[in-house]
């Protein structure tokens, strides 16, 4: 049953959310935790780390480890099947008609007007990891340094990770 109802939630979280994984951070957020109150905040901010450094969408991952923890195996493959279900079944359906109409005024005005509610919705998706994430001065200092590397230094993102994670240990 629990197979189930995990199918059902992540299939809605893949069907009603545009823009990538995270993007469906805010409404994975708000079924997990205040819907369903399957996991805690601080739980939900673990999972998406993890997701975040494992190879793959950051979407697929998340549900794959909230199906497993909430229902082992079965749970997991239920999880995953049912946040990738709808964008296969959208992608196949909107491929076909985008190829036959990509140069259509009305098709590019769409797009147009997704694209800074896509933004929004990562933006969304970044403050509210951001408000949990930060528990201590260690937490914002680490994320600094992070950017700053990444941008000033081009610093490779596993790097980044790596090395952010030594860091943990020795601070915690």
């Amino acid at each position: 049953m629990m197979a189930l109802r995990l199918f059902l939630t992540f299939a809605k979280i893949g069907l009603f959310t545009f823009g990538g994984g995270y993007a469906m951070i805010p409404l994975i957020q708000k079924e997990i935790i205040q819907a369903h109150a399957w996991l805690t905040m601080k739980e939900f901010v673990d999972i998406i780390a993890i997701a975040e450094m494992t190879p793959g969408p950051v979407a697929v991952n998340s549900a794959t480890f909230v199906g497993y923890k909430l229902a082992g195996v079965p749970g997991a493959a239920a999880a995953t099947g049912g946040v990738i279900f709808p964008s296969f079944v959208i992608v196949v359906a909107f491929a076909t008609l985008f190829l036959k109409f990509k140069d259509a005024p009305a098709v590019k005005a769409v797009l147009m007007g997704i694209r800074p509610a896509v933004t929004a919705l990562i933006a969304a998706a970044a403050i509210s990891l951001v408000k949990a994430s930060f528990v201590d001065i260690a937490g914002p200092i680490i994320a600094a340094l992070v950017l700053i590397g990444m941008f000033r230094l081009d610093l490779n993102p596993i790097l980044a990770i790596v090395l952010a994670g030594i860091v943990g240990v020795f601070l915690y």
